[in-house]
């Protein structure tokens, strides 16, 4: 069974719609077991990590510092130094392929949250 949640605060992302965020392994754990989240569009890949620091406090350290995240299947360069605060600068208004926490994540895309995983 997959566990869900929409967000229905206000302030979280700037107009209508929502995208699909997608919590894999530690990502998940640390959110008490949430796997697919929705939540509104349009935001930034900033906005949505302090969006997730304010609900799960802690997890930008724990887990999104070190997490790959992808957008519509492609990975998105960013700094992890800025995950925690930091640089400003704006991103490319593209949905997936584009770098950094700018990033517009637009109504309809689907964001993966994907730690590291060790074996053993």
């Amino acid at each position: 069974m997959t566990a869900t949640a929409t967000d229905r605060e206000e302030g979280t992302g700037t107009g209508t719609g929502t995208f699909t965020l997608l919590l894999f392994a530690a990502a998940s754990t640390f959110t008490g077991g949430l796997e697919t989240l929705h939540l509104r569009a349009p935001t930034t890949l900033r906005d949505l990590f302090r969006t997730l620091e304010t609900r799960f406090p802690g997890i930008s350290h724990a887990v999104l510092r070190s997490a790959a995240v992808t957008v519509n299947l492609e990975y998105v360069d960013f700094d992890p130094d800025e995950v925690e605060g930091g640089d400003e600068r704006d991103g490319e208004r593209a949905s997936g392929g584009g770098e950094g926490l700018g990033l517009v994540i637009n109504p309809g895309d689907e964001v993966g949250i994907i730690p590291p995983v060790s074996s053993g």
